[in-house]
């Protein structure tokens, strides 16, 4: 304390002496003794209240290997109280300090950095890291920085962070802690502006597996982020009664909070209660066994939730509940999960209301599904439910873009699948015809036909490998897939239409008309206008292409197992401009031409001298051949709504498949 008495002081002193460790105490006691010696020489006095004395147990900072975005660095064994160097990995001609503390347990301090310039800059460039034990949190660390300026993550980056995440999980030890970080870097995520609804399995397998794997605390323990919180009990069997897990927060999803075993109130946004009788479905613990675990999650973020257009929409928060080391599966149990859930839109127009969980399995990808599931009680503001549980042509058209029936959908697959087969073989042999046969290709008909052919043979082909190729779960080549199945669909619809305009020419615009370079001029129009639309979609939204039925084992997450998985258009807008609305263009100008050349046949006929006229017969297998060759059966997918979308699916899937054979 100084004389003035008005400044107080903490000093810690450091005193390195070399000595045996018998000989500690007796040096401790003459520091003290010297410490304790008032000292004053009279403008400054100091005296000494408190003496604690530890001896240096740690004297250095043993070599460390440090991964960040700056590269790897290499610490070697460095004394307490000095620095250690390292050069920059990516520019060596610059050094990085970080010091060494010596302190009681001699420690690194937070390297300098600053001159050393960044190898890792984007997101993708963590898929060159490798994730050990050893740098697990440095990862976690770079994923954070990565994240904090970027509001929209791409598809790839999501799955290079997903990865990373299910990497460090599976390596590390998941103390508090480092579980806090991954809640951390999970909400950040959900908040971003992100497509998540191919990764909402895997998030929420993600976020399980964080509390299923926690050490390193006794009890409980909570995890808490703005968009997902979770909290984990552990329970012993045999004394297992009852419990509840209520959820504060705010309307945004912000700022919640869990309690355990406390009585539900109107300021709570979540609550689940767990019923006795679940003491069944917990193991008897025994040396090779984990203790049971119960978790409880919350997700203020609906997004990771898509509902398809036109169903019901999810207006409450998401809660779940779960049981690690169960000796059974939780379900079908004898009394009811409560849960209950407060409205985030007031229901005061009294709307059917639906209480439903979330299937894994689901549609391929996951989805709601109230199996299991029944309302209670509802009111404007909060819905209290009881639970006993813890591809084909018609859709590349189907303008509605919603989900069938299961059975129709095997139906109309299978339907597909054959008339693809069968219109595939028959194009063959008719293009193989054509090049065999000179004297067949000469006329502008007949080369216009060959390329219609082609186009359709490559559509169909297209088709067919398209799951196979799906299954790979690869998401490059489920891209390259799906824009060459756009693309040999675009030039079908181009090349009917140019089938269209040559009609026109030969049967209307009988005479003079000459284009020089006729064929030349339709191929550069049939091929390459498809082909621009297919490069603009890929420079302009590279994530419109992908999978419509893809799982959380997306581009190499897992690797696929189902063959429904159908590589294609995911974007609805990227859909209805580059496929809907330029087949619809085509299809009207066809309809145009079809309509002409029905009353020039017409006119021919009237005129033709007697005897010479065909039959009501043939001139219906005129028309049916002129229906098929411009396409016009492919405008039955635009009627594919309301009662009649099953009959005119068949119908459209029958007609489309089988093209090939009749054209």
């Amino acid at each position: 304390v100084f004389k003035d008495g008005v400044s107080r002081e903490r000093f810690i002193f450091q005193v390195q002496v070399s000595m045996q460790q018998s000989d500690m105490q007796e040096i401790g006691n003459q520091i003290r003794h010297c410490l304790l010696i008032p000292f004053d020489n009279g403008s400054v006095s100091i005296v000494t209240e408190d003496v604690q004395i530890s001896p240096i147990l740690v004297l250095q900072c043993d070599a460390e290997a440090q991964q960040t975005l700056k590269g790897l660095f290499l610490w070697p064994n460095t004394t307490g109280g000095t620095n250690a160097t390292c050069a920059c990995p990516k520019n060596p001609r610059h050094s990085a300090i970080r010091p060494c503390k010596l302190s009681q347990w001699t420690h690194w301090k937070k390297p300098n950095l600053e001159d050393c310039p960044p190898v890792i800059e984007i997101i993708p460039d963590l898929d060159h890291v490798e994730v050990t034990p050893e740098n697990a949190f440095d990862v976690v660390e770079m994923i954070e920085e990565l994240l904090r300026n970027q509001s929209t993550l791409t598809y790839k980056e999501l799955v290079t962070v997903l990865n990373k995440l299910k990497d460090i999980i599976s390596v590390s030890v998941v103390t508090p802690y480092l579980g806090q970080s991954l809640i951390n870097i999970i909400s950040n995520i959900l908040e971003s502006d992100s497509n998540l609804g191919p990764f909402t399995n895997t998030i929420l397998n993600i976020t399980e597996e964080v509390g299923d794997k926690m050490v390193g605390y006794e009890g409980s323990y909570t995890l808490s982020a703005p968009a997902v919180a979770i909290s984990v009990v552990d329970v012993v069997p045999g004394q297992f009664s009852s419990l509840s897990f209520g959820v504060m927060s705010d309307w945004t999803g912000n700022k919640a909070e869990i309690f355990i075993n406390r009585y539900p109130s109107e300021d709570m946004v979540a609550f689940i209660s767990l019923p006795s009788v679940l003491q069944n479905n917990l193991s008897q613990q025994s040396l090779d066994q984990n203790q049971p675990r119960i978790q409880f999650q919350f997700y203020a973020n609906q997004l990771i939730f898509k509902s398809k257009p036109k169903k019901p929409v999810l207006n409450t928060f998401v809660v779940s509940a779960s049981v690690t080391n169960a000796s059974s599966p939780i379900k079908d149990l004898n009394e009811d999960v409560e849960v209950m859930l407060h409205h985030l839109q007031p229901n005061t127009h009294d709307k059917e209301v639906h209480c439903v969980y979330w299937n894994f399995s689901k549609n391929g990808h996951g989805g709601w599904d109230d199996h299991g599931c029944r309302k209670y009680n509802s009111t404007p503001y909060y819905t209290t439910c009881l639970c006993d549980h813890l591809t084909h042509f018609g859709v590349l058209l189907d303008v509605s873009r919603t989900q069938l029936d299961p059975a129709h959908e095997h139906i109309l697959t299978i339907v597909t699948y054959a008339g693809c087969g069968v219109s595939s073989l028959f194009l063959g042999i008719s293009v193989l015809t054509y090049i065999a046969f000179e004297k067949l290709r000469r006329d502008y008909p007949s080369k216009i036909l060959i390329n219609l052919s082609l186009a359709l043979l490559g559509l169909n082909l297209m088709f067919l490998v398209n799951s196979w190729l799906s299954s790979w779960g690869l998401y490059s080549l489920c891209v390259a897939a799906a824009s060459m199945l756009h693309y040999f669909l675009l030039a079908s619809f181009t090349w009917m239409g140019l089938e269209a305009v040559n009609m026109y020419f030969a049967l209307v615009k009988v005479f003079n008309v000459y284009v020089p370079s006729y064929i030349l001029k339709f191929c550069a129009l049939g091929w390459g206008i498809p082909l621009v639309i297919c490069i603009t979609v890929l420079m302009v939204n590279r994530d419109a292409y992908g999978s419509l039925l893809y799982t959380d084992a997306e581009y190499t997450l897992e690797p696929l197992d189902n063959s429904d998985n159908f590589c294609w258009l995911k974007d609805d807008l990227t859909f209805f401009v580059s496929v809907v609305a330029y087949a619809g263009l085509i299809f009207l100008f066809n309809i145009g031409v079809f309509v002409v050349v029905l009353i020039q046949i017409r006119h021919m006929r009237f005129n033709s001298p007697a005897g010479t006229r065909r039959g009501l017969l043939q001139d219906l297998k005129g028309v049916a051949s002129l229906t098929f060759l411009l396409g016009l059966t492919w405008t039955v997918g635009f009627f594919t709504w309301g009662p009649a979308r099953v009959v005119l699916l068949y119908l459209f899937s029958g007609l489309n498949t089988l093209q090939g054979a009749l054209t």
